[in-house]
């Protein structure tokens, strides 16, 4: 199965691995103990979806940074 990053905030698709990588995925991305869980989601299917944030969100954020307090702030 694929891997596919899609932003948190926006929910667009930044890209995918054409391959299954979770264990790859998990030591790529230094998390802490748990931590990896809040931003890597494994389906039913087996497919697995990492929450990170696209550039437009990370501008945003940049230039708003009372937005870091809000878990969804586009609606």
């Amino acid at each position: 199965m694929s891997v596919r990053y899609r932003c948190r905030h926006c929910e667009v698709e930044i890209g995918t691995l054409p391959f299954d990588a979770d264990d790859t995925i998990r030591k790529l991305h230094i998390f802490e103990l748990g931590e990896a869980d809040d931003y890597v989601e494994k389906n039913q299917h087996g497919e697995t979806t990492v929450h990170c944030i696209c550039e437009q969100c990370e501008d945003s954020l940049r230039q708003y940074p009372d937005y870091h307090a809000l878990n969804k702030w586009i609606q």
